[in-house]
């Protein structure tokens, strides 16, 4: 009797693990690219339609809509928080550190639901919405494409604190950059793939005025051009292009920039410093087929952060606000 009651308990017991290891890939495995072929089957055209005339208007709307995907997942996970608005109740993240004076796309997010809305109501998430349409901007820009898994639903709060805790600023290290993707599951590789979207887009001069004035490892000639444009007091809404050389197009110029030590930002040029990800930014400058398999793969991976599944949070009607 001990010993069949000993064998019950370590089967048991295993069991138990096996539940506790699987636990976390439980949400993940529900989701999938088939989410909505039946509940909303026109999803896909209708976000690629406003997307694709969102950008023939204004191309760069598509690094806007990517950069809110980012800044979405990095704060608690990918659930549409960062869409939020600020209420009297709750403080948002669009007024964090990373985000005030900074993020855009709203609009184009807005109008996709709109559409999304009047033809399969209270069905889609925001939080889908902005994985769909970050990945059409990429590929309306000629970056690769993949296949999005969907079933996210959207939070119900959002948090100004840990917006500010979590978004990498530009003064971030390497270290500091590996030890942030860590964090959230993500691997040099992935860091050093994502972090080239930066091939489109732009940087406001507040975020890059200590690199062009203070770093060494800044190409002269490069920074003495930012510094006309920037200066050293004043003008912090100035804009300019993260890659120069082809700022509305998603391709392998930005690792090249880094290459040459002509990368706006101090936490981009510490992808080519001396440091572990100095063969990755070698490797994608010399391939752009294996920059656009690892930069589709790790938007995968990011997008599997943290997702609200099943009966968690809600399916909003509007993206600015909870139900």
């Amino acid at each position: 009797m001990a010993s069949f009651s000993k064998a019950r308990w370590l089967t048991t017991t295993l069991l138990l693990l096996l539940l506790l290891l699987l636990a976390p890939c439980a949400t993940h495995a529900q989701l999938s690219p088939a989410f909505y072929a039946t509940k909303c089957p026109k999803l896909p055209a209708i976000v690629h339609s406003v997307v694709k005339k969102a950008l023939k208007r204004n191309p760069t709307l598509g690094a806007a809509v990517l950069r809110l995907f980012f800044h979405d997942c990095f704060v608690n996970g990918c659930d549409g928080s960062v869409l939020l608005d600020d209420t009297p109740a709750m403080v948002g993240e669009k007024n964090a550190a990373g985000n005030a004076n900074s993020l855009r796309g709203f609009e184009v997010i807005d109008a996709v639901k709109s559409r999304v809305e009047a033809a399969c109501r209270s069905t889609v998430s925001c939080a889908d919405i902005l994985a769909l349409a970050s990945r059409d901007a990429v590929t309306l820009l000629g970056g690769p494409s993949w296949r999005v898994l969907l079933g996210r639903r959207d939070a119900l709060t959002a948090s100004l604190a840990a917006a500010n805790a979590n978004l990498p600023p530009p003064s971030d290290s390497l270290d500091s950059l590996r030890a942030r993707f860590a964090g959230k599951g993500l691997s040099l590789r992935d860091l050093t793939a994502l972090s080239g979207a930066h091939t489109v887009g732009t940087a406001r001069c507040a975020n890059f005025r200590p690199h062009v004035y203070n770093d060494a490892d800044v190409d002269p000639g490069y920074a003495a051009f930012r510094r006309q444009i920037c200066p050293r007091v004043g003008g912090d809404a100035r804009r300019l292009p993260l890659d120069a050389t082809s700022p509305n197009r998603f391709d392998v110029s930005y690792y090249r920039d880094l290459m040459a030590r002509r990368s706006l930002l101090h936490s981009d040029q510490e992808l080519f410093n001396g440091g572990a990800a100095d063969g990755l930014v070698r490797l994608y400058s010399a391939n752009g087929q294996a920059f656009r398999m690892d930069f589709a793969a790790a938007m995968v991976k990011m997008g599997n952060i943290s997702p609200l599944t099943g009966a968690a949070g809600e399916i909003r009607t509007n993206c600015r606000r909870a139900n």
